[in-house]
């Protein structure tokens, strides 16, 4: 009976460690690009301004840029970028990286950085193509030329 208890023990902390374990898909960081994110706009009114009727009404905007990566995994291309756009950290281009989706956003770590894992918002997927496949295509197409 006690052997029973002891196996039905180990069992459970086994299960629930392997509900823990947490897969990783291994990528490599391609390039980083900055991208149009949104636009920030101040009003040139002020308070003073306002209360005088010296304001002048009008607004300067300027284009916000977010860094945006391609993400290259065995199968697919992702185009990401972080979650936390006011504090991004700068990830290194050429190195590999680790992720796992996680509901609706993509958990990036990076060993040779800090082997933090991040939160990034993935803006597309793109299927890789097997470059061996479209290489023999090309070939025996020009062949028949």
């Amino acid at each position: 009976m006690r052997g029973k208890l002891v196996f039905a023990t180990i069992l459970l902390a086994a299960a629930a460690q392997a509900k823990d374990a947490k897969h990783y898909e291994s990528g490599q960081l391609l390039q980083m690009d900055s991208v149009e994110c949104g636009y920030d706009e101040k009003e040139g009114k002020s308070f003073a301004g306002e209360m005088l009727g010296t304001g002048s009404g009008h607004k300067k905007s300027h284009a916000l840029l977010c860094q945006e990566y391609l993400l290259q995994s065995e199968r697919v291309t992702y185009r990401i970028r972080p979650k936390d756009e006011k504090h991004p950290v700068l990830l290194p281009v050429g190195e590999s990286a680790q992720f796992r989706m996680d509901k609706d956003k993509m958990k990036l770590r990076v060993e040779d950085l800090d082997d933090k894992e991040r939160d990034y918002l993935v803006v597309s997927m793109t299927p890789r193509g097997d470059g061996k496949a479209t290489a023999s295509a090309g070939s025996r197409s020009n062949r028949h030329e």
